[in-house]
């Protein structure tokens, strides 16, 4: 009897020693862009256009003519795929998966099964992955030991965050992992913020991979990043952690804060429409003295106006919430007075 396409539970795809050389999501682009599996590559036996062109059919032709379709589309694509792995030998494991594990995938799978690699489909598909991770992410996070580094804006928090991970610490990097640096004047340039989803499944497997005997330093935020939200349990776990404020002078951030944000400096009419988007909290002529200072191109004194009237009050606000047990005043925005600093937060 002919030997059957092996089949994968999510534990074993997520363990370290799974026994895969590939992980191909055949999903359409625009869903493996949403959230994919960590490491997976996008192999679509159907596009996006493809995708609705067939899901047309079937809902105002004919089911059957929908079918000779997608079967027509499918196997083009699966043939182009199977092009690239020509070379791989008969000893090669790809995973395979698709939304919930069942036409697309076993589709592909399939055919590399007939030409002799020994594959496996992901039971539950994708579906089962998302499942895990709402089910296993809070529980990483409460798990975990957070230290966090409070300031205010131009404090160099990120800056502080590096030269702690390169000490040999654990770091959490959240504004990273959602390509934001919080607040509206924060998004990255030329970077969309990945999905809630992806954002999530990043999270997940940064907590996966850490030493979870060894604290986790992470910058304090708000319950947003950009257009992302913290989970809840995170986000209660920090104002839970113990939290190290650090502070310098104002005018040092405010020069700090130009060089980090230069490409604010770089457009100006781009930063002048983020400007406006403050209205909603202050007055018309606050909005317009630095609309001013942006046209004169007065850019520390409006850095230093904003940090004044704009997030320090904010940050002195949000500064309530955390479990502050040590205070230090730094030199320099986003660095560390010295090794012996570091000693100190972490022994404490």
């Amino acid at each position: 009897m002919q030997r059957k396409i092996k089949v994968a539970e999510i534990n074993e795809v997520l363990s370290d020693d799974r026994p895969f050389d590939s992980i191909i999501d055949v999903r359409s682009p625009s869903e493996f862009s949403e959230d994919h599996l960590p490491g997976s590559i996008n192999l679509p036996v159907l596009t996006d256009f493809e995708r609705s062109e067939v899901g047309t059919l079937y809902r105002q032709v004919d089911p059957f003519i929908a079918r000779k379709r997608g079967a027509v589309l499918t196997s083009q694509n699966i043939a182009k795929h199977i092009e690239r792995f020509i070379e791989k030998p008969k000893n090669w494991r790809p995973l395979v998966y698709c939304w919930r594990g069942g036409q697309r995938s076993t589709s592909m799978a399939l055919v590399m099964h007939e030409i002799g690699w020994p594959v496996t489909l992901l039971r539950g598909g994708y579906k089962a992955y998302r499942k895990k991770i709402q089910n296993d992410l809070n529980n990483l996070i409460l798990d975990t030991e957070f230290i966090v580094i409070t300031g205010p804006t131009g404090i160099g928090k990120t800056d502080l965050l590096a030269e702690i991970k390169q000490a040999g610490q654990q770091v959490l990097d959240l504004e990273a992992l959602a390509c934001h640096r919080g607040s509206i004047l924060g998004a990255e340039p030329k970077q969309n913020q990945p999905s809630q989803k992806l954002f999530e499944t990043r999270l997940y497997e940064s907590l996966f991979n850490i030493d979870q005997t060894k604290p986790v330093f992470v910058e304090s935020e708000s319950s947003k990043i950009g257009n992302l939200h913290l989970p809840k349990q995170l986000f209660q776990s920090l104002i839970d952690a113990r939290a190290v404020a650090v502070d310098c002078e104002r005018s040092k951030r405010a020069r700090y804060s130009v060089e980090r944000y230069n490409h604010l400096v770089e457009a100006p009419e781009n930063t002048k429409s983020l400007i406006e988007q403050l209205a909603f909290r202050h007055g018309r002529q606050r909005i317009n003295d630095w609309l001013h200072l942006i046209a004169e191109q007065q850019w520390i004194e409006l850095a230093e106006s904003l940090l004044e009237h704009h997030y320090d009050p904010a940050y002195e606000h949000s500064q309530k919430r955390f479990q502050v047990e040590q205070r230090l005043e730094l030199d320099s925005p986003g660095q560390l007075i010295n090794s012996a600093t570091l000693d100190l937060l972490i022994s404490k």
